[in-house]
């Protein structure tokens, strides 16, 4: 089989498949089979080597039964490291390094962030404020563990316990970060595949109305601020309203920060009373 064949072949599957732009998808996979730092200058009319034909064809079933392309290379580029990701974790998605960027334009040397999954958040925070130090926490021991590696692979002492939001936390922070699970139960069936069939759904919904997180996080957020803290977390696009309202009901001044889509993404949200 020639490379063109088997691009022809892949796109052919991708899009029956349901997955769209199925020439990115194909590239991406090639990629991803690939040595690093090479690129791919390989006449098309050339045939595929055998070794990589079997990886290819291995990558393209996961991808067209619609397993995430980070689930089945086990990493994910993220703000300016790669992480490794897992089916116990939540894919570090793009719209997600606004709260980053957002974070590291505030003076913080303390960091708390809740449900941390793979770590993303956390550790890039880190990484860019040497000295500053953070801890994560998370329900699920398996999301603990490649947050655990992760922090080692990029070289970031972050620390990391299982809780339940602040469960067990001790001490006090000057930032509090979280992605949450902000899906409500009745938007489940609606999304891809990808996400619904693949990603772990304590990390996507809280089975409710999917503003249950904002509510203890915004409840326990002063006993865990020090003076002058704040929090920033990541919402879904329509709710900006519903979750500054759950701040404000705490006492906290929200601002709405938009991502690089225009579409609302993060709400920073300061406390006028500091902590005791």
């Amino acid at each position: 089989m020639t490379w063109l064949e088997w691009f022809e072949l892949a796109e052919a599957r991708l899009a029956a498949a349901g997955i769209e732009d199925t020439k990115h998808e194909a590239r991406a996979i090639v990629a991803a089979v690939m040595p690093r730092n090479t690129r791919f200058y390989m006449p098309l009319t050339q045939p595929v080597d055998a070794e990589w034909l079997q990886a290819l064809n291995g990558i393209l079933a996961a991808r067209v039964a619609r397993q995430p392309l980070s689930q089945i290379t086990g990493l994910r580029a993220f703000w300016k490291h790669e992480f490794r990701v897992t089916r116990d974790t939540l894919d570090p998605r793009p719209d997600t390094e606004t709260l980053v960027e957002a974070a590291l334009k505030q003076p913080w040397q303390s960091v708390l962030d809740l449900g941390t999954g793979t770590g993303a958040i956390l550790i890039s925070l880190l990484a860019d404020r040497r000295g500053a130090t953070g801890l994560g926490t998370d329900m699920s021991e398996a999301a603990l563990d490649v947050a655990r590696e992760n922090a080692s692979l990029i070289g970031v002492g972050a620390r990391f316990i299982r809780a339940d939001w602040f469960d067990g936390v001790q001490g006090r922070f000057d930032l509090i970060v979280s992605n949450p699970p902000y899906i409500a139960r009745s938007e489940m069936d609606g999304l891809q595949p990808e996400v619904r069939d693949w990603e772990p759904h304590l990390a996507l919904t809280d089975g409710g109305d999917g503003l249950s997180a904002y509510r203890a996080i915004a409840a326990g957020a002063v006993a865990h601020l020090n003076p002058g803290g704040q929090v920033f977390v990541e919402i879904g696009w329509q709710q900006a309203a519903d979750v500054s309202a759950i701040f404000s009901e705490h006492g906290a001044r929200t601002e709405v920060i938009r991502d690089l889509g225009a579409r609302d993404r993060v709400i920073r949200a300061r406390f006028d009373t500091n902590p005791a």
